[in-house]
């Protein structure tokens, strides 16, 4: 070989080194995966309910997951709820979000490239309180009246629903928006008439510090709040793999949640948040846990998201349209679910939230 040619050959041994070190080095894993939770969350660790996440992060199955690849999992956890975790989205502080219908709408009106990976806790119901002595009875006693929404959540939207069902708009009450713990002890100190909101205030009711006058269990879907798991669109493209990863534990969290067997224990996970098991009990009562916990993004799911881009339309709270068909990347929860012989455990429910006849694998 003459002197020409070995010197193109090294030339170019030494080009598709680099090409081969760029390539390994663009698809490198991360170092850390950071998952943000719309919630204030409670207990040591920090952790949540309501969503089969919390099953996953009590469980360490994340961790578990990553462990032996070196890769770190962080969970953060914010007291802004949604409006807060689309703060840290745009500024690319987390990769992954468990976030509620409303301000995930909200993000992506306002440009956020995120997609929807699969629902995590869904159909939650909402609830007006009271103070133990006060008068009003019912949504339609709130004209007028000082009430707690906690702006910009998932139930923002469903309580001015609610208060459209009973002839009420939004601008008929004296609105105050307060964050969870700040709405209970206006409550409580009588700071404010009434209050929406969750499950937590089944410990206030308990402790005989307020009372619930009003809620949407056993109504009409539509009057309920759903969650998801987002990722941000660029960490998805360059990190599939480890996407995949998280899809698989959060799908394998929503089975162990689904289980009648768990119930029991599924609460007391829960209560590790400081919510006691006697009000996730009283949230769940006589509902089913899978379809609590399905992660299925069907045809009910996609109409709710749907539905909330178009009210919060007409109520200003966005203020272009976005779409929701292409927001969805399911093909992670479809591999998912066949890896872990679950196409037809959950069954997919209709526009109007009624289960179909036949169990059909994830959209």
């Amino acid at each position: 070989m003459n002197k020409t040619v070995q010197a193109l050959a090294r030339r170019w041994g030494a080009v598709l080194s680099l090409a081969l070190a760029a390539s390994a080095s663009a698809h490198a894993a991360p170092e850390v995966i950071r998952i943000g939770v719309a919630t204030a969350g409670g207990g040591d660790p920090v952790t949540w309910g309501g969503s089969p996440g919390g099953v996953a992060r009590v469980n360490n199955w994340l961790e578990e997951e990553f462990k032996a690849s070196g890769i770190k999992v962080e969970w953060l956890f914010f007291k802004g709820a949604g409006p807060a975790v689309n703060e840290a989205l745009s500024n690319k502080q987390i990769d992954f979000a468990y976030q509620g219908d409303l301000p995930s709408i909200v993000g992506r009106s306002n440009g956020l490239k995120t997609k929807v990976l699969l629902v995590s806790g869904q159909r939650n119901n909402l609830y007006l309180v009271t103070p133990v002595k006060s008068d009003v009875h019912s949504i339609k006693d709130l004209k007028g009246r000082t009430v707690s929404i906690f702006r910009g959540t998932n139930g923002h939207l469903v309580a001015i629903n609610v208060l459209a069902a009973n002839g009420l708009a939004e601008r008929d009450v004296k609105g105050v928006n307060l964050d969870t713990g700040s709405s209970q002890a206006a409550l409580v100190s009588n700071g404010v008439d009434a209050a929406f909101g969750g499950y937590e205030w089944f410990k206030v009711r308990d402790q005989g510090l307020a009372k619930v006058v009003y809620s949407t269990r056993g109504q009409d879907p539509a009057f309920t709040r759903q969650a998801s798991l987002l990722v941000r669109s660029d960490f998805e493209q360059a990190n599939q793999a480890e996407v995949q990863r998280v899809v698989d534990v959060f799908v394998r969290a929503a089975k162990w949640s689904s289980d009648e067997k768990n119930r029991d224990e599924l609460f007391g996970i829960w209560a590790r948040s400081g919510t006691p098991v006697a009000s996730w009990a009283a949230e769940f009562d006589q509902q089913s846990l899978a379809a609590r916990n399905s992660p299925l993004v069907d045809d009910f799911i996609i109409g709710r998201y749907k539905a909330v881009v178009a009210d919060a339309l007409k109520l200003k709270l966005i203020r272009r349209e976005v779409t929701v068909d292409d927001w969805f990347e399911t093909r992670y929860l479809k591999a998912s679910l066949k890896k872990q012989g679950l196409e037809n455990y959950w069954t997919p429910a209709d526009a109007k939230g009624r289960a179909k006849a036949q169990p059909l694998a994830a959209r």
